[in-house]
């Protein structure tokens, strides 16, 4: 199977790439139907809001007949007619507005979430409480109530104080299964502060502990019912019960016949290695349980001890709705093992897949921005230095790959100014300020403090010439930046040629003079990446870089 990262719409990639029952675990964050419009703002390494403000996605969805009526009559026509007639249904009580818009275009995509989930699967839909509940319906329709695990609430943040009703702190996970026999594996939680330091409140030389029972209920004929130093556990209606190995400390040495031996050889073996505790005379031995070994509470259907990602939070990247690693680390490890494959169908910044990685699964990731295509290429390359290893789908691998992206993409052109920003490692920018004859379709800082700006132009069409390379000349005096770059996809004229030579140099103490202005084909930018622009320091990511982390054995590097 392998790591699979793909740009494009979910609903076409599953549909034309991913095979019935592959997947083990899916785990979902749609955007959410609350009426609002994403801009992702991202920042620099110095922590500065970015010139950057891309709508992602809007997700105030609208219904529209060619759009939400067609993936209606999608489910009329397939085998899930309980899900077909759920969405009728819906569409009766509520109407076509945006809600039941959003609610037909993730029908169809539930449908197909089913489909790849092995009958070992689960699924988790990561949602707020806009529209948690009709998604439950759904989701009902589609896996069958009987297969409804969990209703998980995340804390995700702190108070928040509302005039005329209860804060809304919380996020809601839905839990479901394909069949009976989904991966369940017991996972925990750490304890808090305050229940170590009461029932761990006993100390010696390595650590804290617990002492606990060394007996259980009942009498016993064997050795477990006979007296160990003087004391019988017969007389109290008990036996001696040795603790499990997973109670045994890291430094506890098992001599080779540990297990043939007696119960009080064995406890006499427990006691010279310090793991007896002896209270006052006449009184019951214990276990020493050191916190060192403790497991933690099973999880809970709240999650409280994993909190948000705060604004300075290391792993933030930028990305407004992005979810700390360790909870999905924490729905990776209860609900697969290492090796199985974990789709995340709106992979966002990635996330899933960067959790994946580290816990030695396969993983799939599906975005239909090039922005989170190339943050999450970067983000994988910064945290793993080149020890994830995949694939990517649907963007161009050469320049005529390029050329057909060019014509596929709308009339907008918007995905392709962004891929070809992303090649130089630009901020994209999508609606933002104007310059003075036209668009500012990216930017990059570059110099130790970032103090300098580079804009970038992206043509595509055939019609190249020296007024596109004057504009961007105008359009770099009038923002006082310092470099201008020009993307171009077809080569450049010599007349464009001679004009970004007479546009001068940009001259920094301690280096050569570079070109003002700039022009880097497509397929230069494609083979060099940001090393096709001319720069007194290289630039780096444009994105906040991830941690680093440590090689838990991960095999393969990473080639973006």
């Amino acid at each position: 199977m392998g790591n699979h990262l793909y740009y494009g719409d979910n609903l076409a990639v599953l549909r034309e790439s991913i095979a019935d029952e592959s997947v083990d675990l899916v785990y979902l964050d749609p955007p959410f139907n609350s009426n609002a419009t994403y801009s992702h703002l991202f920042k620099d390494e110095s922590g500065q809001v970015s010139g950057a403000q891309i709508a992602a996605f809007d997700d105030t969805w609208h219904w529209d007949d060619m759009v939400s009526g067609q993936a209606l009559i999608e489910l009329r026509d397939s085998p899930h007619q309980e899900a077909a007639k759920m969405l009728d249904a819906m569409v009766g009580f509520l109407g076509k507005n945006p809600m039941t818009a959003y609610l037909a275009m993730m029908a169809v995509r539930l449908v197909e979430l089913h489909r790849v989930l092995k009958p070992t699967g689960s699924l988790y839909l990561h949602c707020d409480p806009t529209a948690s509940h009709y998604l439950k319906i759904l989701l009902d329709a589609v896996f069958g109530a009987r297969n409804f695990r969990n209703e998980v609430i995340w804390k995700r943040t702190g108070a928040h104080g509302r005039a005329k009703k209860w804060g809304p702190i919380h996020d809601t996970l839905l839990f479901y299964s394909k069949t009976d026999g989904y991966i369940w594996n017991k996972t925990h939680e750490a304890y808090e502060e305050s229940y170590l330091s009461e029932h761990y409140n006993y100390s010696d030389e390595h650590g804290n502990f617990q002492p606990i029972s060394l007996t259980g209920p009942g009498t016993r004929t064997g050795s477990s019912g006979k007296s160990w130093r003087n004391v019988d556990p017969n007389t109290s209606g008990r036996h001696w019960e040795l603790p499990p190995d997973r109670a045994l400390p890291n430094r506890f040495v098992r001599p080779k016949d540990f297990e043939q031996m007696t119960c009080q050889e064995r406890l006499d073996v427990l006691d010279q290695q310090g793991l007896i505790y002896w209270p006052k005379k006449g009184s019951v031995p214990r276990f020493k349980r050191y916190v060192e070994v403790t497991l933690g509470n099973p999880v809970q259907d709240i999650i409280h001890d994993i909190g948000p990602l705060t604004a300075k939070a290391q792993e933030r990247l930028g990305y407004p709705t992005q979810k700390p690693v360790a909870l999905l680390e924490r729905i990776i490890n209860a609900s697969s093992n290492p090796g199985d494959v974990v789709l995340d169908p709106f992979c966002g910044c990635g996330t899933t897949v960067h959790a994946a990685q580290k816990l030695g699964r396969q993983w799939i990731g599906i975005d239909i921005t090039h922005l989170a295509i190339n943050l999450i290429e970067t983000r994988l390359y910064d945290a793993f230095k080149g020890r994830a290893e995949f694939t990517v789908h649907g963007v161009p691998q050469d320049i005529g790959g390029a050329r057909d992206f060019f014509a596929r993409d709308d009339k907008t052109k918007k995905e392709f100014e962004k891929w070809a920003c992303g090649l130089i490692k630009a901020y994209p920018q999508s609606g933002g300020k104007k310059g003075a004859d036209g668009g500012i379709d990216g930017l990059f800082r570059f110099g130790p403090a970032k103090e300098h700006t580079a804009i970038v132009s992206v043509k595509g069409g055939k019609n190249v010439g020296v007024g596109m390379v004057r504009d961007l000349d105008a359009v770099v005096t009038e923002q006082k930046a310092q470099i201008g770059i020009l993307l171009t996809l077809t080569p450049p004229t010599k007349p464009m040629i001679d004009w970004a030579k007479g546009a001068g140099t940009l001259d920094v103490e301690g280096f050569d003079p570079v070109p003002r202005i700039q022009i880097v084909t497509i397929e230069e930018a494609m083979e060099m990446g940001p090393r096709a622009v001319n720069t007194p320091l290289r630039h780096g990511n444009p994105y906040k870089k991830a941690a680093r982390e440590e090689d838990r054995g991960a095999q393969g590097r990473l080639d973006i």
